[in-house]
């Protein structure tokens, strides 16, 4: 039994794979190793393993954990002792960042500008299983072109200026209720500034055939390509993520202009990656 765990500033998917197509999954919130306390993340890890049967949790002999903020050991050592607590029959546990988890799962072996599109962005060029260079996303502040939290924070900073268009602005005032007291909190003073932010995206991109809001996207997305995608030197795209797989016609549409071919796009990497862990000739996994 393999255990599979995908996670970004949002939510976490947790797989445990016993062999290809017999899969059992449960959602968490989000795990980022870098911002988060090891209490905050103890909790989330022992509410994966409750949701599961005991055979399940107790039978996990493989951990692969793709994650926010897995920049160092250091960082991820808070996620290794929760894990060891709620799964002790592992007797491997492996950690990679987010942006290797949808780069593998986008083009295994291949080659290719992998993207990160959900809450956050990021970006990378792949090749043969490796990352060979990595734009820096910055966060939500620096960066994050291409993101809900880019595109959310535009669309704050337009609302609280007047500068949504009153139809579109009533529409938000019915679905939100929001103030700008309550606003500037959430984002300066909030546990989850990015997540808030990215919270108003769905809104946006419901209303995507409206002018406003259709030239809201297009400067983020232009702004994700010219900034990182389009600098790695190669014609081949995927991307991983909810804002990413709700804006592929328009991705694939800005891509011709910059000489870009995106060749997959997936809500979510968790089901490639189980798919490539449990066809990998690993030791654990060749006795399943």
């Amino acid at each position: 039994m393999i255990l599979i765990a995908d996670s970004g500033a949002t939510k976490t998917h947790w797989y445990f794979c016993h062999r290809p197509g017999e899969m059992a999954m449960v959602q968490t919130e989000g795990i980022n190793a870098a911002t988060m306390g090891k209490d905050k993340i103890q909790k989330i890890v022992h509410s994966a393993a409750s949701m599961v049967a005991d055979e399940l949790s107790s039978g996990v002999e493989a951990i692969y954990f793709y994650g926010a903020g897995i920049v160092s050991p250091e960082a991820s050592s808070a996620i290794r002792d929760a894990l060891s607590r709620a799964f002790p029959s592992a007797s491997l546990v492996e950690f990679h960042s987010d942006m290797a988890g949808a780069a593998t799962a986008l083009f295994g072996n291949g080659r290719g500008v992998a993207a990160i599109m959900g809450t956050g962005s990021n970006s990378c060029l792949y090749e043969n299983g490796k990352i060979i260079r990595n734009i820096r996303p910055g966060g939500f502040i620096l960066g994050d072109e291409g993101s809900g939290a880019a595109l959310g924070r535009e669309f704050l900073s337009d609302y609280f200026k007047e500068l949504v268009p009153s139809e579109l602005a009533a529409e938000f005032d019915e679905e939100f209720h929001i103030t700008y007291p309550e606003a500037v909190a959430n984002i300066y003073k909030g546990d989850a500034p990015s997540r808030y932010l990215a919270s108003f995206a769905k809104f946006i991109v419901s209303h995507k055939n409206h002018e406003y809001a259709a030239r809201l996207i297009e400067r983020n997305l232009r702004n994700f390509i010219e900034r990182a995608l389009s600098r790695y030197g190669c014609t081949e795209a995927g991307v991983v993520g909810s804002l990413g797989y709700a804006l592929q016609d328009e991705l694939t549409t800005l891509g011709t202009e910059y000489g870009l071919h995106f060749v997959k796009f997936l809500s979510t990497p968790i089901h490639a990656l189980a798919e490539w862990h449990t066809s990998q000739p690993s030791e654990i996994s060749t006795q399943m």
